[in-house]
């Protein structure tokens, strides 16, 4: 005796997904924009609250640039330019 299945239900209503636009390397856009540790303002976009540094996928640069970002911030780190640690951290360590 053979079992008769149901057809699949048509995925009609289902909504579409959502794909998030792919962002552009800023360094790779703008040719004249330098990564340098020197200039700690422009790299202090590059990095989290938490005193991390960013992900390409949040940042938005390419490989190449997110290799040249990170030893960049890691100089500025090492020459004291850019926090290790967050604020927050500094500030809970000099209270005590």
């Amino acid at each position: 005796m053979a079992e008769t299945r149901e057809a699949p239900r048509s995925r009609k209503w289902t909504k579409p997904r959502y794909v998030p636009k792919r962002k552009v390397c800023a360094f790779c856009a703008d040719k004249t924009q330098v990564m340098d540790y020197r200039k700690p303002e422009k790299l202090l976009f590059f990095i989290t609250e938490r005193g991390k540094i960013a992900p390409r996928r949040k940042s938005g640069t390419c490989a190449k640039h997110q290799r040249m970002l990170a030893r960049e911030i890691k100089r500025a780190r090492h020459l004291a330019l850019l926090p290790h640690a967050p604020v927050h951290i500094h500030e809970l360590e000099m209270s005590r």
